[in-house]
C-alpha cells in the first residue's frame, strides 16, 4: 500500500499545528504561573540571528497553508504575520488548520508531478509536487515547529517529547 500526498500532508500538517497549538497553550499557562510577561516568551529566540517564536509559528504556519495550496492549485491565502499575543497566534493556528480541513483527498492526490515554483529571495525554486512536499515542506514545517518548542523549553517551559509528539 502506498501513501498518498494527501495523507502525507494533510493529516500530517494539521497534527503538527495542533501539537504547537499545545504547546503554546502549556507556554502561556507557564508564564501566567512565573508571572512571565508572554512577550519576553513571544520575542524570544534560541540565537541572535535566528527569528523570535512568534515568526516560527508564522513560518509553520504558512508552510502548511502554502503546501495545500499549491499542491492543490489554488491560490494561497496571506496572512497579515501581525500576532502580538498568544491568542493571535492560536487564532492563526486555528485558521490554518480550518484552511486545511477544507481540503479533500481529491483535491491533492496526483500532485506528485504537478511543478511547483518559489520565490526565494529572488530567485524561483522549481519542483515537482513530491520534491516540494517532501524534501522542502515537511522539512521546513518541522524545522519551525522544533525551533519553536526549542525556544519555549530554552526559556523554562516544562515541555517533553511526548508534547512535541501529541498524542500517540
Amino acid at each position: 500500500m502506498s501513501v498518498s500526498m494527501y495523507q502525507a500532508s494533510v493529516p500530517a500538517l494539521i497534527r503538527g499545528l495542533n501539537n504547537l497549538s499545545a504547546i503554546l497553550d502549556k507556554a502561556a499557562a507557564d508564564a501566567a504561573a512565573r508571572n512571565i510577561a508572554p512577550e519576553v516568551l513571544l520575542n524570544a529566540r534560541l540565537a541572535p540571528d535566528m527569528f523570535a517564536l512568534t515568526r516560527q509559528v508564522q513560518i509553520a504556519s504558512d508552510s502548511a497553508k502554502g503546501c495545500v495550496a499549491r499542491l492543490a492549485g489554488v491560490e494561497v491565502p496571506s496572512y497579515a504575520d501581525d500576532e502580538a499575543s498568544f491568542a493571535d497566534l492560536q487564532q492563526r493556528i486555528a485558521k490554518t488548520v480550518a484552511f486545511l480541513q477544507g481540503f479533500n483527498a481529491a483535491q491533492i492526490d496526483g500532485s506528485e508531478a504537478r511543478e511547483v515554483v518559489l520565490k526565494v529571495r529572488g530567485d524561483e525554486i522549481r519542483f515537482s509536487g513530491q520534491n516540494y512536499l517532501l524534501g522542502f515542506v515537511l522539512p521546513n514545517f518541522y524545522f519551525h515547529l522544533t525551533a519553536a518548542y526549542a525556544i519555549l523549553r530554552h526559556n523554562g517551559v516544562a515541555l517533553g517529547k511526548m508534547d512535541y509528539l501529541g498524542g500517540v
